[in-house]
């Protein structure tokens, strides 16, 4: 074959091969434009909101802005969201149970699920739990904490100090609103913060960046928990998290061996761990000060049939 005539078949090649993907290139956009690409929308503000019975002044341009940023946030962050209304289901029958023994609104609930997701996550701060104390405030609060057991993993133990260090601030701050805000920067940088502005309500102060959002962000976490199918997250029953099924035991000697006495209660560590996450080793020393220890047990069969 004469080179012209090669020439001008590997060139025609080379063209048709550049025509056909052009095609395709102008088929793919095309496509994604029109039928791929899902709308995103903004989620709604409600007219009206309370926290803790308490109005939140959404006639304000500042606060309505504030809680918006926040339900975008927890709208548009799926998995994080999802996993709160998956966990909910299992913690808070037992967080509302002692908020309502303790008199403290309902709505402190979502206090935990903006601290920790509720999960016994420790902070770099070093705050630990659902409710994040951090270990002095803890030990002033009444929980226990050293090399064996860290009642910031307790959930009845950790809520029961948080309803202390609320209704203490909510006496001294005036609100609820307040007290959630003191639960974030603290007693006493709130008092400073009060004396060097002349204001004593949480939407009138300027905050740092981190308590300028968490009364806001919590609100918005109710908001979305509340009505999840509101803000796009359909969730069956049956995904949910089943609560656990448990029968406690109180324990009023030392056990050297906690591994033996998990095998002995016919479970392993791991799970003794799992249902009592304030365990940090393998051994409860029964000390003067404390008379015994309550631990939870799970149920026979628990594991395989929670979801049946």
């Amino acid at each position: 074959m004469p080179k012209f005539l090669y020439q001008i078949i590997i060139i025609s090649l080379v063209l048709m091969i550049i025509s056909t993907r052009a095609s395709m290139s102008s088929k793919i956009k095309y496509a994604t434009s029109e039928n791929i690409i899902a709308k995103t929308i903004s989620s709604p503000i409600p007219d009206s909101i309370k926290f803790a019975g308490e109005e939140v002044p959404l006639e304000f341009f500042d606060v309505k802005e504030s809680l918006d940023r926040e339900i975008q946030v927890n709208t548009y962050f799926h998995s994080q969201t999802i996993l709160y209304l998956k966990r909910a289901n299992r913690f808070f029958p037992e967080i509302e149970r002692i908020l309502k023994e303790e008199n403290i609104p309902d709505d402190f609930k979502y206090l935990p699920v903006a601290e920790s997701g509720l999960t016994n996550s420790v902070s770099p701060s070093k705050a630990a739990g659902f409710w994040q104390f951090l270990p002095k405030t803890a030990e002033e609060y009444g929980l226990e904490i050293n090399d064996e057991i860290d009642e910031r993993f307790n959930i009845e133990r950790s809520t029961r100090a948080a309803c202390v260090y609320l209704k203490e601030t909510y006496q001294e701050f005036g609100s609820w609103t307040m007290a959630a805000a003191a639960y974030n920067v603290g007693k006493n940088a709130l008092r400073k913060i009060i004396d060097n502005q002349k204001q004593n309500t949480y939407y009138n102060l300027f905050l740092n960046e981190e308590t300028s959002r968490y009364v806001f962000r919590i609100i918005a976490i109710k908001l979305v928990m509340t009505n999840p199918e509101n803000y796009g997250f359909s969730i069956s029953q049956s995904d949910l998290y089943p609560s656990y099924c448990y029968n406690e035991i109180k324990i009023d000697t030392t056990i050297n061996d906690l591994v033996q006495f998990a095998i002995s209660q016919g479970i392993n560590y791991k799970l003794l761990v799992m249902f009592n996450p304030w365990i940090k080793s393998k051994s409860l020393t029964l000390k003067k000060e404390r008379n015994f220890f309550q631990l939870k047990i799970p149920c026979k069969d628990y594991r395989q049939n929670a979801y049946k």
